[in-house]
């Protein structure tokens, strides 16, 4: 469908626009250099838009939406016996589209010409501007991917898999059209076995490789391209730049198991630094930024990666942690208890309808629980660091309900499964009871949660693999040399709690629901919002790089850490946000962000100076995780 996006370019867009100043960039005059347009004709162009396109933007907006509701019907209808949806396989959507009036399609293009040249950032202009300052590649890079940037494909030779030979049945239109015309086999397919986390017999899928495997999620959907395009600028290519794509459904462990992937990226890293004879430079992005942290720790344990506790100070120069959940996503529980997050939960009625016989919550939630992988980011750190039923870090003046109150019973307080409303350390029992037994098993198998008081207990929990996604109960490496640069996105509203209710259907197989009638305050749909970047709250991507890194037991050798927050200010004609946006995903195309990493793999990070806007520092200020006194008693780390 991206031919629809380039006639139409209907993907929602971000009216959340705004003049305010936009955030410090590392060079104040580079800013304006980012864009190819001068201020005054984006200022005409978009006058140009408004005077000529008012009741004809509004028409075709109306009538390409009864299009796409007619169509969406249509694919998410599933089971539904009054579609026949074999019958739309040989359909092309250029026929429809031929079908609708000549001065309709017209008005379109022209608008959609307006807002694109609104807007349109060159996106090899980064580089440009960086390569006439005199940066060019110094350190190998390697990129670690997050969920949404890495594809998975089919390498199955039973016979219901050879239709899907080498087609990704994650991270493209195939995907889609399985998903429509042959949902049973697509789910085998897509998840794990219960009992051993690896391949369901005769199935396998595995990461699609290469920069083909992240730069684009489908056709037209750009994930690392932009950078890639920057990197390319500035004289990188594949002999010194390199992706690390892995099968993020399975559990950590169970990609060494499995696919050998952190020997790979081991032995990648190495043969970098050999022939570059320079320190790599590691990008990670959202869940990458877990694996990785995992990855620092496995390659110098012994009996795993054997690298010794010198390894990261002789290979890793820095790291570049963008939009890291390194104390997990929230929404990550929601999914895996009853299939639902905010983007579900914000559906229209009608939506809702045609999703529940396409992909039924329970549907989802087994999903969801089938890809250990996706559990790997349920939060972390407990009510130290998300509050309890008094108070938490980030609650502000005036609220109402803390946010420690994570999962919420509001209208059911004789609810039979809970009587009270639920901390995240009490929602993990309450995730157990209403979850299979195996579910249970993997990730108390696997994962930790916790928090570690001294630095005896996080020595001791460097031995342990399951407690090596949590950074507050291990530290980073022995390397004094090294640098850590997180970069995230904040100002977009992010689940923060739930309102749960009973689920009283007789057709559903779960026994709770997000209770989506209550609209108020921060509260949408049953979702309470707070701050962070539309995915990952701001506690879970900041306070590590605020205050735990700076706290002697996580952080021993003394690693550099530098943070630099990003604004989200979209730009209300783009549909991906623009230069400027601060998206969990999006923040990928951001000109600041490309501008940073830039710097960092040309060896001028040092020059990075840091920028917090928001209340993180406040925040973390009041999470109950202190410093070691010199006899043992608990202290507040000093700002």
């Amino acid at each position: 469908m991206s031919f629809l996006r380039r006639r139409f370019g209907g993907e929602k867009q971000d009216d959340s626009s705004t003049d305010a100043s936009r955030e410090q960039t590392p060079d104040a005059d580079r800013a304006a250099n980012l864009r190819v347009i001068t201020a005054e004709k984006l200022h005409t162009l978009k006058q140009g838009s408004k005077r000529k396109n008012g009741k004809r933007k509004n028409f075709w907006i109306f009538a390409l939406g009864g299009l796409a509701g007619v169509m969406a019907a249509a694919f998410f209808a599933g089971s539904n016996d009054m579609i026949d949806l074999s019958s739309l396989e040989g359909v092309y959507l250029d026929s429809i589209l031929d079908a609708l009036p000549q001065g309709f399609l017209r008005d379109a293009q022209q608008l959609q010409k307006q807002q694109r040249d609104a807007v349109n950032y060159d996106s090899f202009a980064v580089g440009l501007h960086a390569r006439s300052q005199g940066i060019s590649a110094v350190h190998p890079v390697i990129m670690v991917p997050g969920v949404i940037s890495t594809g998975l494909e089919s390498w199955g030779t039973e016979e219901e898999s050879r239709q899907y030979f080498r087609k990704r049945l994650w991270g493209s239109w195939s995907m889609m059209r399985a998903l429509v015309l042959d949902k049973a086999s697509w789910k085998k397919h897509i998840m794990l076995d219960t009992k051993t986390g690896l391949d369901p017999p005769g199935v396998k899928l595995r990461a699609a490789q290469g920069f083909d495997a992240t730069d684009f999620f489908i056709t037209g959907y750009w994930i690392w391209n932009k950078i890639l395009e920057n990197l390319a600028t500035i004289g990188y290519d594949p002999t010194n730049a390199f992706t690390a794509a892995y099968d993020w459904r399975m559990s950590y462990m169970n990609y060494e198991t499995r696919d050998q992937y952190y020997t790979r990226l081991k032995s990648h890293i190495e043969i970098a630094v050999r022939v570059q004879k320079k320190k790599a430079v590691l990008l990670s992005h959202s869940m990458g930024s877990q694996v990785l942290y995992y990855f620092l720790h496995w390659v110098e344990a012994e009996g795993y990666g054997n690298g010794g506790p010198g390894w990261v100070e002789a290979n890793i120069d820095s790291w570049i942690n963008i939009s890291g959940c390194m104390l997990g996503a929230l929404k990550g529980m929601p999914a895996v208890l009853s299939g639902e997050m905010k983007d579900t939960a914000q559906l229209n009625a009608f939506a809702v309808y045609g999703l529940e016989k396409f992909l039924s919550r329970h549907e989802r939630a087994e999903i969801f629980r089938a890809m250990p992988g996706i559990s790997s980011m349920l939060p972390l750190g407990g009510n130290a660091v998300w509050g309890d039923h008094t108070g938490a870090p980030d609650d502000l003046p005036g609220q109402n309900i803390s946010y420690g109150n994570f999962m919420r019973f509001a209208r059911e307080s004789n609810s039979s499964l809970t009587k009270t409303n639920l901390t995240v350390e009490e929602s993990f029992p309450y995730l157990y009871k209403n979850s299979e037994q195996w579910y249970k098993e993997m990730v108390l198998k696997s994962y930790s949660h916790g928090v570690a008081h001294t630095a005896h207990e996080v020595e001791d929990n460097q031995l342990i693999p399951a407690k090596w996604i949590n950074p507050l109960e291990t530290r980073l490496p022995l390397a004094p040399s090294l640098k850590i640069y997180c970069f995230y996105g904040i100002g977009k509203p992010t689940e923060r709690a739930f309102y749960y209710r009973d689920d009283h259907d007789p057709l559903s197989k779960l026994n709770v629901t997000l209770d989506t009638m209550i609209n108020n305050g921060g509260v949408d749909h049953g979702v309470v919002l707070g701050e962070g970047d539309g995915t990952v709250n701001l506690l879970s991507s900041g306070y590590m790089c605020a205050k735990g890194w700076r706290m002697k037991r996580y952080n021993p050798a003394g690693v550099k850490i530098k943070t630099y927050e990003m604004p989200h200010e979209p730009d209300r004609f783009s549909p991906r946000g623009g230069p400027n946006t601060g998206d969990h995903v999006d923040i990928l195309g951001r000109s600041s962000l490309n501008d940073l990493i830039l710097r960092v793999a040309g060896g001028q990070g040092e020059q990075i100076e840091e920028f917090i806007h928001s209340n993180i520092r406040e925040y973390a200020e009041k999470v109950k995780i202190y410093e070691e006194g010199e006899e043992g008693e608990r202290v507040h780390v000093p700002p």
